[in-house]
């Protein structure tokens, strides 16, 4: 297979005063999520009822088309984040507190209470520095590379 020349990173063209479409940065996110959760395209496929093809641009951050804000939402809810957080880093928006993110169980969401409220709060204020730290990767990958 010959290597497409006409690639670009997918970068939107905002109206003046707003913020870029920073495409490469929902790729960047996309990608440490799936390799935190190990999922593949094809669970996340069938999680959040995108195609394995859109989950592939998504992932790659370059192409011509532009992926609606309800496939973002979709792969968002099955990676277990708000729904907008990918609309979140697509408009370099930060959160407005930090959040922690559940990885939902392929059979759903279990309702069952922590049996030691401690050993979770510690949990808890690690899995924020965690989304804090991976919030900060984001930002730095989806920087432009220097020029040289």
């Amino acid at each position: 297979m010959r290597p497409r020349t006409n690639v670009r990173p997918l970068v939107g063209r905002a109206p003046a005063g707003e913020v870029p479409e920073n495409w490469m940065a929902v790729a960047a996110a996309l990608n440490v999520r799936m390799a935190v959760c190990r999922v593949n395209q094809r669970e996340l496929a069938e999680r959040s009822g995108v195609s394995v093809a859109t989950l592939r641009i998504l992932q790659r951050g370059v192409g011509s088309r532009r992926a609606y804000n309800s496939t973002l939402v979709a792969v968002s809810r099955a990676l277990g984040w708000p729904d907008d957080h990918l609309i979140q880093v697509l408009l370099a928006e930060p959160a407005e507190t930090p959040t922690v993110f559940v990885v939902p169980p392929a059979g759903g969401v279990s309702s069952e209470a922590p049996a030691e409220p401690e050993a979770w709060a510690e949990v808890l204020r690690v899995l924020r520095r965690i989304d804090g730290n991976l919030a900060a990767i984001a930002r730095h990958l989806a920087r432009p590379a220097p020029t040289r």
